[in-house]
């Protein structure tokens, strides 16, 4: 198979097993189900179940018996999608071509909705941590999700928006809001294989930073119909940018820099890493 072959492969599989999950979900009121499917079943990349699924087959392991792990990866960045789009946070209005949920359901029962989410995917991880492996990878999600990682990058996110924050305030953002969710899935994959941990770690961190280094330089180069959000927010809203700090053609040079990070972590990781591979040059290029 080619990359994108295999990609839509773990990537069909994964919204069956998300389609069935939606449809099992049943709360009381009908409406807070409904504002959870809305942005679960809402399409995207799903980048983050993807890797834990391509991970997992490179080093070894049983991808399509992880389900749950699966799950609570894109309930825990559905959720961190929701209140992002909130007006007291980041402000859109539209979230992967479709009006974000707070327009569809109001700001109240989006806050609601991601919380729900949240709380699935604590559910989720505590009914899959059977054994001290699948705890620690448990925990790893839970780490990366919360104050110490994503929620430590959105508050600096929000800190740092109209001050003269450099170079190392955008790294800590970066690392947290956007790195650590895109690394757990990696390591959680190495920890359940027992291989190749610290290569999976380093390659998850770098292309995360270099995730966000392309979510930023879109903002400025992409097209809305294809990113799906709108566009020129940053810096309308003076947020910390690459673009701000290093200016459009230093930024492409950081990307550059991370690329290179990425494909040399990989030369410590064990088994087939060829998608992997790929999957770095499809995030230093995409155009949504």
């Amino acid at each position: 198979m080619n990359f994108l072959e295999k990609y839509n492969r773990y990537l069909q599989e994964f919204e069956e097993r998300l389609a069935v999950f939606c449809g099992d979900m049943s709360f009381s009121p009908e409406l807070l189900t409904d504002s959870m499917r809305y942005s679960l079943l809402s399409g995207g990349k799903r980048v983050r179940p993807v890797l834990f699924y391509a991970a997992l087959e490179a080093l070894g392991g049983d991808w399509r018996a992880e389900t749950e792990f699966a799950l609570a990866i894109e309930c825990i960045h559905t959720y961190s999608l929701i209140h992002d789009d909130l007006p007291a946070m980041d402000n859109d209005d539209f979230r992967r071509g479709r009006p974000a949920n707070h327009k569809v359901f109001g700001e109240g029962h989006a806050v609601l909705a991601g919380d729900g989410l949240l709380s699935l995917a604590c559910s989720l991880l505590l009914k899959t941590a059977t054994d001290a492996r699948r705890s620690t990878a448990a925990m790893l999600l839970s780490d990366a999700a919360g104050p110490g990682g994503m929620i430590a990058g959105q508050s600096a996110d929000l800190l740092f928006e109209g001050r003269g924050a450099g170079e190392e305030e955008l790294l800590f953002i970066y690392r947290n809001k956007t790195a650590k969710l895109i690394a757990a899935p990696l390591e959680m994959a190495a920890v359940l294989t027992e291989k190749s941990r610290k290569a999976m770690r380093n390659f998850g961190e770098n292309l995360g930073i270099l995730f966000q280094l392309r979510d930023d330089l879109l903002d400025v180069q992409g097209e809305s119909e294809k990113v799906g959000k709108t566009l020129g927010k940053d810096e309308a809203e003076k947020k910390l940018t690459c673009v701000r700090v290093f200016g459009a053609e230093g930024a492409e040079r950081e990307a550059n820099r991370y690329e290179c990070a990425c494909l040399s972590a990989l030369d410590e990781a064990e088994g087939d890493v060829s998608f992997l591979r790929e999957m770095v040059s499809y995030v230093r290029r995409r155009d949504r």
